[in-house]
């Protein structure tokens, strides 16, 4: 027995409307193709599968038991082209993405709610950690898109680089709050909240004093941006943070000043050569691309 999809697909749907109009209406093909979509399916499993009542169809108990087997299967199938639909529309799939910890506070997971509020069926995943785990993470193809502090440690990496001014931070009763703009001049034995030494703002802070020939006075070694700016809150000294930790800060009780030299903090997007972007992908790295480049020097 020969049964084809679009004849189940015929039957299910006059069951579902109870007419040849109904179903007609119900998959966009003309009456007289539903009519013969239920003939031949009738002469091929040689059942008689619907009574017509004041021109309605009534299906027989054997459209009952037929029904009833691939209902599911129908549905299964209308899913799936309505996934295929989404995906061409880009309002499914799985967005992958990760990134930084300084971003992670309140840039990324506001840009991917923008994103994804116009697609409802779209999953995501997004993970935060050191640069060095987010480019082993894309590597290995854990996530589609990521965002990491330069260096780049692998050559298998489809890049776009952003260069990024820092502030300084600093309490906001301070007495330093009176200078426009901060230099090593200025903050000579000021107590200093720094990253980690291997850290590009350390190096490059550290440099700026040192050619200045003035003393830098690290007191408190973190890790994280946003525990740097915690420890200035509690007034214990100034920070070189980067425009994110102070864009997305919503507690205050801090203010920044320019820094000069200025100390720059470099990133990029970072995309894996051996693999295609999905469609949600490319879409993603482009309204990232976007945001980023509004912080860039």
């Amino acid at each position: 027995m020969s049964l084809r999809f679009r004849q189940l697909q015929a039957f299910h749907a006059i069951v579902e409307t109870g007419t040849v109009t109904g179903a007609a209406n119900q998959l966009g093909i003309s009456q007289p193709g539903i009519s013969n979509l239920l003939a031949q399916l009738e002469r091929h499993t040689r059942l008689k599968l619907f009574e017509r009542s004041k021109g309605r169809l009534i299906p027989t108990p054997e459209a009952g038991v037929l029904y009833q087997e691939i209902d599911t299967v129908v549905r299964g199938l209308d899913h799936v082209a309505q996934a295929v639909t989404d995906l061409q529309n880009k309002q499914a799939g799985q967005l992958q993405v990760a990134s930084p910890h300084s971003l992670s506070f309140g840039m990324m997971p506001k840009l991917i709610a923008e994103f994804s509020a116009d697609k409802p069926d779209m999953s995501i995943a997004f993970q935060s950690n050191y640069s060095t785990k987010v480019q082993e993470w894309v590597l290995a193809g854990l996530f589609e898109v990521g965002i990491c502090e330069l260096p780049l440690l692998y050559d298998s990496f489809e890049t776009e680089m952003f260069q990024f001014e820092t502030l300084c931070a600093l309490p906001e009763d301070s007495p330093l709050a009176q200078y426009d703009v901060l230099t090593p001049e200025i903050l000579e034995d000021e107590p200093f909240i720094v990253m980690g030494p291997e850290h590009m703002t350390h190096r490059r802070t550290r440099e700026a004093f040192h050619n200045a020939g003035k003393r830098w006075r690290p007191r408190v070694h973190s890790h994280l941006f946003k525990n740097n700016l915690s420890f200035v809150k509690e007034g214990m000294g100034v920070t070189i943070l980067d425009p994110f930790v102070v864009k997305f800060d919503r507690e205050g009780g801090f203010i920044t000043r320019p820094f000069r030299p200025a100390v720059t903090i470099e990133m990029a997007i970072i995309t894996s050569k051996a693999r295609p972007l999905s469609a949600i992908g490319q879409e993603f790295r482009k309204i990232l691309s976007a945001e980023l480049a509004a912080y860039r020097i």
